[in-house]
């Protein structure tokens, strides 16, 4: 999310099973109050609300293409059969694997934006 113009702390991927309900409320209540205290999506970041909208667009286009969600659905198989789940492999597979493609896909879907803006 970072690449569509929003602060990485508005988008945290954890790991809890389903045995392990109080680990679940506390990542959403800390993650809820960190939210919060960033403020409206656009403020925090320092990105006009309709420039922000356009790389949102876009990443949304991007995520949508088949391509990158293999990638992801490829990295989700190699977590779990790795068994780790830890913050920090799981922001170093993202980086090694899916972050490039992503920064592509939205950098296209932004021209594609812009082009039938144009017309």
């Amino acid at each position: 999310m970072e690449i569509a113009g929003v602060r990485p702390e508005r988008l945290v991927l954890d790991w809890a099973s389903a045995a392990e309900a109080p680990l679940f409320v506390e990542l959403i209540t800390k993650f809820t109050s960190e939210v919060k205290a960033l403020g409206p999506l656009g403020e925090a970041e320092g990105v006009p609300v309709e420039k922000l909208k356009s790389k949102l667009l876009a990443a949304r286009s991007a995520v949508e293409n088949v391509k990158l969600r293999t990638r992801f659905a490829k990295l989700a198989q190699e977590l779990r059969d790795g068994n780790k789940h830890t913050p920090e492999v799981i922001e170093d597979k993202m980086a090694e694997k899916v972050n490039d493609a992503i920064a592509r896909e939205i950098a296209k879907q932004e021209k594609k934006i812009a082009e039938a803006g144009a017309q």
